[in-house]
């Protein structure tokens, strides 16, 4: 269920993988002409203070956005698993 058929998708996705990520931005162009054209799907996402970009591309843009969107959910999931924590610096006295 969703506003639309990309909605619908994005939060069929997001419930798979329990992501608890924000919808910063989603644009979609072209990358060919003609009526079989290619379109390209960028989405920005954000969790935890992460924030990362997906891109996906397909003739069906519903199947480019899941792509984009799979594509930033697992950026996400890298930067979760590999940026250091904060270390604590000891206080001057």
């Amino acid at each position: 269920m969703g506003a639309g058929p990309i909605d619908a998708a994005f939060k069929a996705v997001a419930s798979l993988v329990k992501t608890k990520s924000r919808l910063l931005r989603f644009n979609v162009s072209s990358i060919t002409g003609g009526t079989d054209a290619q379109g390209e799907v960028t989405v920005r996402l954000e969790e935890d203070g992460h924030v990362v970009t997906g891109q996906g591309a397909d003739p069906d843009i519903i199947t480019a956005s899941v792509k984009a969107y799979l594509n930033a959910l697992n950026r996400l999931e890298y930067l979760k698993h590999n940026t250091p924590k904060a270390v604590a610096q000891p206080m001057c006295e």
